[in-house]
């Protein structure tokens, strides 16, 4: 089997560093965009929402197409591309036809680039490598969101909202560069799939046989509640400190990005090690405890200083995930050949977990307040939490062989 060598290793961290420079501009900064030319936060939530019920149409063909992709890669470059021309369109045209349909171009690019970095991953270094791997991967996503989030941050104050949009789609070049870093050669496309995908007489495996599987539809249920809690969260802060702190809101949100990325940066090689060592359940819990806290600590108060202190326990949330669930996809799709359409079901649970988010929050913020919007997304946050403790499986196998 192929394996990885240095090259590819380094390409694939640079490749990862710059996903997240370019993926940094459509949370946060878009709602401080937005707000900038007179967007209310229902019309704001309403494109938000949109985008993400589109995430929902998108994420399975997006991981059956990396499945059926001969080139990984490919597949990838494809896919930063028209990300890089999404952000281009937000920056000229602040219309609502012209940023949703950017919105729209973003969700189906990035329903594709998600699992080809899944794909190249495990292609490169097999499912018995493949937990500290990500990790690793976490660790230089969330080292380059944190650049992205201060950079923008600084650009906004010191330009404009709109500018980090330029700069967003100037970054797709550098990471179509370091994608090219990776040889194509190297990532096995048998590995890349999750395995072999034939039964004995030579059928392929049927794909609602995966879709029945009790770990699948547990996991799902879990990254479902998770962001129907989480979506919402970091834009409601995004608005609420564009209203309060004008000029100041995008170094404030920057903060607000910074502080996690720095906490993945941290902790996310270890947990990919511990998930190896420990099991998958466990750390999973980790997680999931960390979101209503945070959730409370929101609805509590809206002191910059203790809302940046929350986003620690972001942090936390985003390591364990980074890591855990295309993890746990890879246990649970081993031998299927469709890592990459379960990583693309991931996608849409989150999908539709985030339009709920968003549609309901945006509604509850502006009808009740604020306060009351955070409350209604920590009682999601607790029941996501209860759902892993209660009934979610351990799926790491006894044996991790290459």
């Amino acid at each position: 089997m192929p394996t990885a060598s240095p090259k590819s290793e380094r390409g694939l961290d640079w490749f990862t560093f710059l996903v997240a420079d370019i993926q940094t501009g459509f949370g946060p900064f878009l709602a401080i965009y937005l707000t900038t030319q007179k967007w209310n936060q229902a019309d704001i939530g309403l494109v938000l929402a949109i985008g993400s019920l589109a995430g929902l149409l998108t994420q399975l063909p997006g991981g059956w197409l990396v499945d059926a992709a001969q080139s990984k890669r490919a597949a990838a470059m494809a896919a930063v591309a028209g990300i890089g021309v999404s952000a281009l369109l937000i920056a000229m045209t602040p219309n609502f036809v012209g940023i949703l349909f950017a919105k729209l171009l973003h969700v189906a690019s990035s329903s594709v680039l998600g699992p080809a970095i899944g794909a190249i991953t495990l292609g490169l270094v097999g499912h018995a490598a493949v937990g500290p791997r990500l990790g690793r991967n976490a660790r230089f996503g969330s080292i380059g969101s944190g650049v992205a989030a201060g950079a923008m941050g600084a650009i906004g104050f010191a330009i404009s909202p709109q500018a980090v949009f330029f700069v967003t789609a100037a970054l797709a070049i550098p990471t179509i560069i370091a994608l090219s870093q990776i040889n194509a050669k190297e990532i096995d496309p048998e590995r890349a799939d999750g395995g072999l995908a034939r039964q004995s007489d030579g059928t392929a495996i049927a794909v609602g046989a995966l879709l029945r599987n009790r770990s699948l539809i547990i996991l799902m249920t879990c990254i479902f509640l998770f962001h129907t809690a989480n979506a919402a969260m970091l834009p409601l802060v995004g608005t609420e400190m564009t209203v309060r702190a004008g000029e100041w809101a995008s170094l404030l949100i920057a903060l607000c990005i910074i502080v996690p990325q720095g906490i993945v940066a941290l902790m996310a090689p270890a947990v990919g090690r511990l998930a190896v060592e420990k099991g998958r359940r466990p750390i999973l819990l980790v997680g999931f405890a960390a979101l209503p806290v945070r959730a409370a600590l929101l609805a509590a108060t809206n002191d910059p200083t203790v809302v940046i202190a929350a986003q620690v326990l972001d942090g936390i949330c985003a390591a364990v995930l980074g890591v855990l669930v295309p993890l746990s996809l890879a246990d649970i799709s081993r031998g299927t050949g469709r890592f990459n359409l379960t990583q693309g079901i991931a996608a849409s649970a989150t999908g539709i977990g985030a339009a709920l988010s968003t549609t309901v929050a945006g509604y509850l913020a502006t009808r009740f307040g604020t306060p009351v919007a955070f409350f209604g997304l920590a009682i999601a946050a607790v029941a996501a939490f209860v759902t892993v403790l209660v009934v979610m499986p351990e799926t790491a196998p006894k044996n991790e062989p290459n």
